[in-house]
């Protein structure tokens, strides 16, 4: 049989076999582990070498099911997006499920209108990345990553908060510090607040004071496209860190509300004639692919990114798959420390 457009049906008689024994182990299906391994293998080369291309329109028709999700996110920015998105794509892929990503740019009309649109294309749920599912109103499941959603229908991968901020201030209470400054988020991202709530709670614990002349905020300095950057880019920590330097230097370290705020903050200090570490500490949040690479190299809070995007792909394909399976409202994915160059020993002076 030569290489070509080959069906289900041509597959399984070239090979002497059931369409279902074909179908089986070309779907990975749990009952495919009944089947020999050196069928399962021939199975797999003769898909190869005849060029099978699976009918996704008709196993659609017959499952009641696009085979594709939806996915929102703010953005495409490298960081969080990037680690999340690989996590995605790599079980949706494995489950040869198509998605489409729209990006809302927090725009309020954009948020209530891609859902519709996207329904309208018949996918069979959403994948929310950092983007509130409270006005989004859909006929099919719905999983939000890091976005805090208290609504019927939707699962959220959540970040234990409490813990990544206890890792990072321990450290530096650790290192001696006790005049920590903090960088919020914009009030756009939902974590944000969450975020602050356990810093607030967290220092309280440990006896920390937190000084308002020491807390800056990334909305104060613009968190817009209209500024011409990037609403991700390292501009959002150089900025704010920048103003407060400006003002006084009354601490020794800064927690900041990600890496890309944090690399921005590293530069605005050298820009101020101060020295990362032994001036001042940083640790930012996330680890992204960079934050390694960074100079200094940044300690920071690691969320398990790849992880969470992977863990709620796959909540939504088995929500997708079974309808009235009851699912908790919240997942919590635990933080790591991953301790590098940004950070050192309170300066004694």
């Amino acid at each position: 049989m030569p290489p070509g457009h080959v069906n289900l049906r041509m597959l399984a008689e070239y090979l002497e076999l059931s369409q279902t024994t074909v179908s089986l182990v070309l779907n990975n299906s749990p009952s495919a582990k009944s089947i020999p391994p050196e069928t399962r293998q021939r199975v797999m080369e003769a898909a190869q070498k005849l060029n099978y291309r699976p009918n996704y329109f008709a196993r659609s028709l017959r499952q009641s099911r696009s085979m594709s999700v939806g996915v929102l996110a703010p953005d495409l920015s490298e960081g969080y997006f990037t680690r999340v998105m690989n996590g995605v794509v790599q079980e949706l892929t494995a489950a040869r499920y198509f998605y489409f990503t729209a990006c809302h740019d927090w725009r309020k009309e954009l948020i209530e209108q891609y859902p519709r649109m996207l329904v309208e294309r018949a996918v069979d749920g959403f994948l929310l990345l950092n983007t509130p599912a409270d006005q989004i109103q859909v006929p099919v499941p719905v999983v939000a990553i890091s976005a805090h959603s208290q609504v019927e229908n939707v699962t959220n991968i959540v970040l234990d908060h409490h813990a990544a901020v206890e890792l990072a201030l321990k450290h530096l209470y650790d290192l001696g510090h006790r005049r920590i400054a903090f960088m919020r988020g914009p009030k756009a991202i939902p974590d944000s607040e969450y975020r602050w709530d356990a810093i607030q709670e967290v220092t309280a614990e440990m006896g920390l004071k937190i000084d308002p002349a020491n807390v800056i905020r990334i909305d104060a300095e613009g968190w817009s496209m209209k500024t011409g950057y990037h609403p991700m880019a390292p501009e959002i920590g150089y900025k704010p860190m920048k103003a407060l330097l400006d003002k006084h230097r009354s601490f020794t370290a800064m927690f900041c509300f990600n890496d890309i705020a944090a690399i921005g903050a590293i530069r605005a200090l050298k820009d101020s004639g101060c020295s990362v570490p032994q001036d001042v500490s940083v640790v930012g949040f996330d680890d992204i692919l960079s934050a390694a690479y960074s100079t200094p190299s940044l300690t920071t809070v690691r969320q398990p990114l790849l992880e969470m995007g992977k863990r709620g792909a796959e909540v939504l394909l088995d929500r997708i798959a079974n309808r009235d399976k009851e699912y908790p409202a919240e997942i919590t994915m635990e933080p790591e420390l991953i301790v590098r160059e940004s950070t050192a020993p309170a300066p004694t002076a």
